[in-house]
This record gives C-alpha cells, sequence and structure tokens, in this order.
C-alpha cells in the first residue's frame, strides 16, 4: 500500500471564517489563495491613473516594464481593491501611502473593508407602481429588504442590511449577501415585492419591471407636466387631463390655465380635489396610465355639466406624465367623449413631454458602516479618525470614487457603484460584504490622527515590491467624474 503524503494547508486570517487553504487551492471567498505557502489576494492591486483616458480598459501594470524614474505619485491612486484587508485589524492597513500632490504630501490609508452593517439603497426610474410602501422585496424567495418611500418619478428600495446577513436564517442570509454582492458589481438581479411588481434591477441600466423594459420616467407630476406645457395647448384643444398616480392635472382649473385665460369646460374628475386643477387618488396604484392600475382614462371622470362649460364637439386630450400614453375624444351631443384621431397640431405637444422625460435607470447606492476596529488600521486611536472625517479633513473613497459620509457619528457612508472600478467588491462568507475603502489627508495630520507613520511607504516602494498579499498590478482610468 502507497503511503499518501499528506496536503499541507495554511490558515488564511484575512476574515473571521478562517478557511485552511491547500497549496494551489483559493478559500472559500474566492478572493485568497495559498501560493507556495503563502497566502496571496487572487485579484490584482487596483491603481487609478489619470493619464489613462476616461473609460479607457484595464491594462496590466508590470513591475519589469518599470525603469525606476521618479512618478509623478499624483496621477496615481492606488485603491483598496485587491489591497487585502486589514482584519484581524491590529496591524496597519495593507497599504498607506505618501504621494505628492500640487506640492502637498498627502497619505492615503488603502484597506478592503469587511462589512456586515452594509445594503444599498436602489433608486428605480418609473412610474409603474412596484409595491406598497414597507411591502417586503425578496430574491430567491428569501426576504432581503422592503420597499421605502418614493421619490419623484422614481420606487426606491432597501435592501440588505445586518438584520438579513445575520440576523435570520443561514439561506436569508446567504441570499442577501448574493444579492447585494450582484448589485454592487453591477450585475443583474431579479426582485419579486410581495403584493407587487417583479424587477429585473442593474445599475445604470433600464428597469424592467414584470417583462416591461421601461424608456423613460415621468416629466413631472400630472400638476407640473400641466404646468411646464399649458402654453404649447393653449388654443389647440379645450381640456386638458395630465394622469399620475401622485396628483392629476387638469388645465382648465390649474392656474396655470387660469393665468393663460383657459375657460370652464364643465369637467369633472374622480378622485380627491386638493388645490383648483389638482387630484389626489384618481385611481389606485398600478402599471397603467401615470403609475395607475387604470388602461382607459375616461374611467376617472365624472358626468360633464353643461351649466359650467361643457358641450357638443368640445375637444380633449388626456396624456400620461411621460407621453406613452394618450387619447383624444370629442364630447358628442350628449356630453360622453367619444374616440377621434390625434390632430397633428397636438402630436409636437405629446413629443414634446417624452422628449423631456429622462431616460430610466436603476441606480445603486451602496451604503455601510465603516466603524469597528477596522479604524485601527488607520490609527492608533480609532476615534480622532472619525472626527477627523467629519470635520471635512480626511477625504473617503471606495475604489477611488467620493463616497458621502452622513453627518452625526461614527462613518456612515454610502457611494454610487457605477463609479467604481469593475469588480470592485466581494465577500466574506459569515457572510458580509468585502468593499475598497480610502482614506486621503495631509501626512501632518496623519501625524496628528496617532497614524502608523512607520507604515507609510512611497508609490515608487510599492510598484516595486508589492505588498502582503502579493505583487501584481493592474491600472484603471478615471471614470466620469475625473476620479
Amino acid at each position: 500500500m502507497t503511503d499518501r503524503k499528506r496536503e499541507e494547508k495554511i490558515r488564511c486570517d484575512a476574515c473571521p471564517v478562517m478557511c485552511y487553504i491547500a497549496d494551489g487551492k483559493i478559500g472559500a471567498c474566492d478572493r485568497y489563495a495559498n501560493e507556495g505557502g503563502k497566502i496571496v489576494r487572487c485579484d490584482p492591486i487596483t491603481i487609478l491613473d489619470r493619464r489613462l483616458e476616461a473609460g479607457g480598459e484595464v491594462r496590466p501594470f508590470l513591475v519589469s516594464d518599470w525603469d525606476g524614474e521618479v512618478l509623478n505619485s499624483g496621477d496615481l491612486f492606488v485603491s483598496g481593491i485587491g489591497a487585502g484587508t486589514t482584519y484581524p485589524d491590529y496591524k496597519p492597513a495593507p497599504f498607506i501611502v505618501s504621494r505628492e500632490v500640487e506640492g502637498a504630501d498627502f497619505i492615503t490609508v488603502v484597506t478592503e473593508a469587511i462589512y456586515s452593517y452594509c445594503g444599498v439603497k436602489v433608486k428605480i426610474d418609473t412610474d409603474r407602481h412596484l409595491g406598497h410602501e414597507a411591502a417586503t422585496v425578496r430574491a430567491a424567495g428569501e426576504v432581503i429588504g422592503h420597499v421605502t418611500t418614493s421619490e419623484y418619478g422614481s420606487q426606491m428600495l432597501s435592501l440588505g442590511g445586518v438584520d438579513h446577513l445575520t440576523g435570520g436564517s443561514k439561506s436569508e442570509g446567504r441570499v442577501t449577501c448574493d444579492a447585494l454582492l450582484r448589485l454592487c458589481n453591477c450585475e443583474a438581479v431579479e426582485l419579486t415585492i410581495d403584493g407587487g411588481a417583479t424587477v429585473v434591477v442593474q445599475a445604470g441600466q433600464p428597469p424592467i419591471v414584470d417583462g416591461h423594459r421601461e424608456e423613460r420616467m415621468r416629466v413631472g407630476c400630472g400638476s407640473a407636466t400641466i404646468g411646464m406645457f399649458a402654453s404649447q395647448w393653449h388654443g389647440l384643444v379645450d381640456e386638458v387631463v395630465v394622469v399620475d398616480d401622485h396628483i392629476t392635472g387638469v388645465v382648465s382649473e390649474h392656474q396655470a390655465g387660469k393665468v393663460l385665460g383657459w375657460p370652464d369646460t364643465g369637467i369633472r374628475i374622480k378622485g380627491r380635489r386638493s388645490t383648483p386643477g389638482r387630484y389626489f387618488q384618481v385611481a389606485k396604484p398600478g402599471l397603467g396610465w401615470g403609475g395607475t392600475d387604470i388602461t382607459d382614462p375616461l374611467t376617472i371622470l365624472n358626468p360633464w355639466l353643461d351649466k359650467k362649460g361643457a358641450r357638443p364637439g368640445l375637444t380633449l386630450l388626456m396624456v400620461s406624465t411621460t407621453g406613452e400614453q394618450f387619447g383624444y375624444y370629442i364630447l358628442d351631443d350628449n356630453l360622453e367623449p367619444q374616440p377621434a384621431p390625434l390632430p397633428d397640431t397636438l402630436r409636437a405637444s405629446v413629443d414634446l413631454i417624452a422628449e423631456n422625460c429622462e431616460p430610466a435607470l436603476c441606480t445603486v447606492m451602496f451604503a455601510a458602516g465603516a466603524g469597528g476596529s477596522l479604524r485601527s488600521g488607520v490609527t492608533q486611536n480609532p476615534v480622532k479618525l472619525t472626527r477627523s472625517v467629519q470635520a471635512l479633513k480626511t477625504r473617503v473613497t471606495c475604489g477611488g470614487a467620493p463616497a458621502f459620509v452622513w453627518p452625526g457619528g461614527g462613518i456612515t457612508l454610502m457611494v454610487d457603484v457605477t463609479q467604481m472600478p469593475p469588480g470592485s467588491f466581494g465577500y466574506v462568507p459569515t457572510p458580509a460584504l468585502v468593499a475598497p475603502l480610502e482614506f486621503t489627508l495631509k501626512r501632518e495630520d496623519y501625524r496628528t490622527l496617532g497614524g502608523h507613520d512607520a507604515a507609510v511607504r512611497s508609490i515608487s516602494d510599492i510598484l516595486a515590491h508589492g505588498g502582503e498579499y502579493g505583487s501584481e498590478f493592474r491600472t484603471v482610468g478615471p471614470k466620469k467624474d475625473g476620479t
């Protein structure tokens, strides 16, 4: 019987899972591997190079090609992508980089942060009703978030968070982590909303609602549309109704119409009248006209009143807030609107509504709390880092993309994932997301924080020798905002 050589494994301490990895194998996160008895990061360190054209393809940065000449370090930014982690956090960050920018010495502290407290805020540009506020959002059948308050022309979702990642079942945590990871890496994810729609969300792409690809978001509510285009309709049609789930507008009653001298028409709208020409709750929310559940706009009309101006031959234009749905009608002898072809004189005004609509897109904002012991990789006195960030002395970026930091305690940040380099996000099976994080500040301020000044390295040294988790690099060009 032949003796089998025992496979030697080493422990990876880059996250709380602490995998034992055999030579040539990777850990459970697919991010770290055992290469010749050393734990290395599988992805290269990503450097942002402002000298590359915006949108340029990723290209290798080969150390062997570098001849040692002095680099303009202000053009290069070492990001957290591929850098490795501070975990278990008693040690300095993987890279603490010194670089000169316009004659000033700056420090950028670079790491990949493990976030249990994280999620995404999703903005979906559509008038269509996705689900009632607080309705449950699911991925692969598991609860991963909820519908939150809608905004002007957009539906909003809040997904993830520590309660879904770690507070529920193992399956809920795994599915939540997978959905967040794919959304943050700009991949498409199908979500279902209890009592509502099925929507495919992908950052930077139009949403697909119940199989329908959205093309545009509304130009405004029904009242705003009246205000913007009343002058376009004046003299061409007797009445205009802009159908909207939130505020349906009626031009003859609206202040915009009154300013133009628009006569009364005797029209009567179902729903709750707010102010003249503005109506709430004309129909239920849905996938129809203007985010309502109606397919026939005439269903929101009560009988017309002849004593208020209704007459046979009166013309009516009904249109949605995106211009996608419209109808033209003429009152008959019984004061009932009858369908008629849209006159060419009105076609331009309907097209103008559509022209003024923004393209429908999905926006994914990664939201996380960069706190806990993560800050000890920056400074020996972590609270000073928080205070420096809040005082705007320290700039926070994620993969080089500017992050919005919420006021108040802690470092709670949000960042547009489309502004980050491809493949910026990873995961650990705890489960939690992993994302790049950089803190940039003046070197004198870094010393005041009690920062790890002895661990500071130059860009040239980093390019020549790499870091604890490897020495492979890639460079990417700046995004459209110049980062």
